[in-house]
């Protein structure tokens, strides 16, 4: 049984992932295919009965995370203090559909950005001992940074002309020398330690609560091994006063992580500023996030 419409990306619809599922799991064919409220971009999400989610990607730059996450996942789940995806089946492309995808056991909670926290700061040193957990798993033929992981875990500068373009981009509208003196710092900042697992995308969007504290991590498409700096911009786009403080003293990371963080955070709201019209709702946040690693890197010189 197949509900819901049309999505619009990748053209994927309720009707298509019916008939994949129907087509290489049989098993689960009289279920029902729902669209889920908020699901995503990079990947299409459908819930398939009440304890099963599909999961689509939208385009061939986020289709390697499929194997990646099926992979890995089970290997990092028992090493980690709450819940992450468990992976049922892998899908194969067909000829409606280019990608390979997977059908995923569902996680009941509500992303962090719509759901209820109790505790700020309780849940700013729960996302911290999860970064911790993560780090301390066995990176023995793990993925190294690269592009599968859109170069998180890489150095910074990376996207050194993205972000410069940004910042020429954006003369008039942001603290210029404020902003490059954020980015040149991260620049300078090598990295020398090993390896350790990243999520990649610690995001309001990625973490799920449920009766008001940390209850599972999701979305592992940007993952794997290198400098965990990239995994630190939470404390910025979602962590202020009190709760940034818990973060920080929690993950108890060193000056040179935390400059490489500001470059990340500082890039990624640039980028969101370069690429407006000026009438984004995230404008707003984006400003807050580069006046405050303004602010804060003025502060640590």
């Amino acid at each position: 049984m197949v509900s819901g419409g049309k999505d619009g990306r990748a053209g994927i619809d309720a009707e298509l992932v019916g008939r994949l599922v129907a087509e290489q799991f049989p098993q689960w064919a009289d279920l029902p295919v729902m669209p889920v409220e908020f699901e995503g971009w990079d990947n299409r999400t459908y819930r398939l009965g009440e304890t099963m989610a599909v999961r689509l990607p939208t385009a061939p730059g986020y289709a390697p995370a499929v194997a990646k996450e099926s992979g890995w996942l089970p290997r990092l789940a028992p090493h980690l203090p709450v819940a992450v995806p468990t992976v049922l089946g892998v899908g194969k492309p067909d000829e409606d559909y280019p990608f390979p995808w997977s059908v995923r056991k569902w996680i009941d909670g509500e992303a962090a950005d719509r759901g209820h926290i109790g505790d700020r700061s309780a849940f700013a040193v729960a996302v911290a001992d999860f970064l911790h957990a993560l780090q301390a798993c066995n990176t023995a033929g793990a993925p190294e940074a690269g592009e599968h992981s859109w170069f998180r875990g890489a150095p910074p500068g990376h996207y050194d002309y993205e972000t410069r373009r940004c910042l020429r981009a954006l003369e008039g509208r942001v603290y210029i020398a404020g902003a490059s003196a954020v980015w040149d710092a991260a620049l300078a900042a090598n990295w020398a330690g090993d390896p350790v697992w990243f999520h990649g995308d610690v995001s309001e969007g990625n973490l799920l609560v449920a009766d008001g504290a940390l209850t599972a991590v999701i979305d592992f498409g940007t993952s794997g091994v290198g400098d965990p700096a990239c995994d630190l911009v939470i404390a910025w786009t979602m962590f202020t006063g009190q709760s940034r403080e818990a973060f920080r003293q929690t993950v108890a990371q060193d000056d040179g992580m935390w400059a490489r963080a500001r470059g990340w955070a500082l890039w990624k709201a640039l980028l969101g500023l370069a690429n407006s019209n000026g009438r984004d709702p995230h404008d707003a946040s984006n400003h807050r996030i580069i006046a405050d690693l303004i602010d804060e890197h003025a502060r640590k010189a």
